[in-house]
């Protein structure tokens, strides 16, 4: 996850927790009032309960900013999660209480501020702790993790392997180095960094493996082909960067698609060349959406998922469900849900001289390899229900392209020019 977007959960974080603390006092206000036992019911007219609210979200707003709940969040344990939760919403109801009595607003039950702060603790743990485990999910799966490819080997590229190990360490991953000659493939650059392949490997690289950003750590008049190297980078949204000794004059390169900026990366001023839309805040948006909209769908659509199960068992024999290997984000594999629809072990059975599409997509309409309830299902869609789970995990979109499979994604290579 990159810097931008780090600030942007950082900001989303913070309106949910002030949200929340909102919605703590709301449910506190009505249990008061209604739902208590009369002995203990009822809330005094006389104080004004939109300033109190006011007065609540501001003393929280500034309690969890001194106890940095949001200040790397991603890297805390769970144990200092709670411990945080409780410090800073003691804080904030022991803030709440002074400014009442400075406001000399002295008739606010104290059983009212009880059930706000049991209602806050409670809401607030049940956030972060669901938001900890997304972010381990994330990180297990290497969705949470940047994905560099360091072009260079010499000094340059050892001094930001460095730096990268130091600053960089919990949200980036080095894939390795390419130097511009092969005799050295295999050796160490820094520490348990290795030489990966030559520069003429680039390209298959990029495409065979999870790539987030390639850097270039070398001047760029040494690499005789840069502009085509950039522009294959812009072309599959690989993040470009290019450390400093630019040779701007070498490079003779005006992008098509990708932004230029000049960003920091781990300490070090670098130009950066990216083809993907700076919206992290739409982005988190979104992807929100997509799993609040995935959670829901499974949850309406699960007496119909239950039945097509109890159909696919009783039609054949095998799994109810069938993952293939699928290529997400930047090459990064995952495991694509569907219902099975063809006989076990179908891939191995894959007749190729019967596909009626030309490049690597296999199709064919009268492939005997489908079961009975498969064709039904296959043609009601049916049988994708069962991605909504992918979405639901982060790996797939709720609306976008068909993940294609590794092996098509291999052949790509073969079908670009550049």
């Amino acid at each position: 996850m990159t810097r931008p977007q780090l600030r942007v959960l950082a900001r989303g974080h913070q309106i949910l927790d002030i949200f929340l603390t909102a919605l703590a006092f709301v449910l506190a206000y009505q249990i008061k009032r209604t739902y208590l036992p009369e002995s203990l019911a009822g809330l005094s007219t006389a104080p004004n309960y939109y300033l109190i609210l006011l007065t609540t979200l501001v003393t929280a707003y500034l309690a969890y900013s001194f106890f940095s709940f949001y200040d790397g969040f991603q890297k805390k344990s769970l144990n200092r999660i709670v411990k945080e939760v409780f410090k800073g919403v003691a804080a904030g109801t022991t803030g709440l209480v002074i400014l009442l009595f400075l406001l000399k607003q002295l008739d606010v039950s104290r059983v009212f501020v009880a059930l706000y702060t049991g209602f806050c603790i409670a809401l607030l743990l049940l956030s972060k702790l669901s938001l900890f485990h997304i972010l381990h999910n994330r990180r297990k799966h290497g969705l949470q993790t940047q994905e560099i490819l360091i072009i260079g080997v010499r000094e340059r590229a050892r001094e930001l392997i460095s730096y990268i190990q130091g600053d960089g360490k919990d949200h980036c991953n080095i894939i390795g180095c390419l130097d511009i000659e092969p005799d050295l493939v295999g050796q160490k650059v820094q520490g348990d960094v290795r030489i990966i392949g030559a520069l003429a490997e680039y390209r298959s690289l990029i495409l065979e493996q999870a790539v987030d950003e390639v850097i270039f750590a070398l001047p760029l008049k040494k690499v005789s082909n840069a502009r085509e190297l950039i522009g294959f980078a812009e072309e599959v949204g690989v993040n470009v960067r290019v450390l400093p000794d630019w040779q701007i004059q070498n490079l003779m390169y005006r992008p098509e698609i990708a932004s230029v900026k000049i960003e920091s990366f781990v300490g070090i001023p670098t130009m950066v060349l990216s083809s993907t839309p700076k919206r992290e805040v739409g982005l988190l948006i979104k992807s929100v959406f997509d799993r609040c909209a995935a959670g829901l769908g499974l949850l309406v659509i699960s007496p119909l998922m239950l039945g097509i199960m109890a159909l696919i068992r009783l039609d054949s024999r095998g799994p109810v469900f069938f993952r293939q290997e699928r290529s997400g984000v930047n090459g990064r594999r995952f495991g694509m849900y569907k219902f099975r629809s063809m006989v076990v072990d179908a891939e191995k059975i894959r007749d190729e001289s019967a596909n009626e599409m030309d490049g690597p997509v296999y199709k064919n309409s009268n492939d005997t390899r489908i079961t009975r309830i498969g064709k039904f299902l296959r043609k009601t869609s049916l049988d994708e229900l069962p991605q909504l789970i992918n979405i639901l995990k982060g790996e797939m979109s709720l609306v976008g392209p068909r993940p294609p499979l590794p092996a098509e994604v291999a052949q790509y290579l073969s079908l670009i020019h550049i």
